[in-house]
């Protein structure tokens, strides 16, 4: 199995309980040693506060809440991160985090731990 999460710490903000069960094995299974999983804002600002993560996913939108505001506060602590969307209107996205890529639900193949992996600053496996 691929290594491109070797060692590193994952936020992952999911409401979706088998949604996150199946993203926390998934990057578990590419080398990830901590996967702290979120289901609510204030859990992952709790969560932020108490531990040095080297990346996030980030589910848009949470029991239609939107999560923009803790988008901007790992993006000013310089964590990088992913969204993870089951909405596909992705254009003011792109303009309030340039250059943050959006994975949509369902996710195909390994698309969202690559996605994680170049946010990282790991290089994709089909490179090789």
């Amino acid at each position: 199995m691929s290594e491109m999460l070797e060692g590193l710490s994952v936020l992952l903000l999911e409401d979706e309980f088998l949604i996150a069960m199946d993203v926390e094995q998934s990057c578990r299974d590419h080398g990830a040693d901590t996967v702290v999983i979120a289901r609510t804002v204030e859990e992952a600002e709790q969560a932020l506060a108490a531990t040095r993560f080297d990346g996030a996913i980030v589910d848009l939108m949470l029991a239609g809440t939107s999560t923009l505001p803790f988008a901007a506060d790992l993006a000013s602590r310089a964590v990088p991160f992913i969204f993870a969307s089951g909405y596909s209107d992705s254009q003011e996205l792109a303009r309030a985090f340039p250059g943050v890529p959006v994975v949509t639900k369902p996710y195909a193949g390994d698309d969202l731990i690559q996605a994680l992996a170049m946010a990282c600053g790991r290089h994709s496996g089909a490179d090789a």
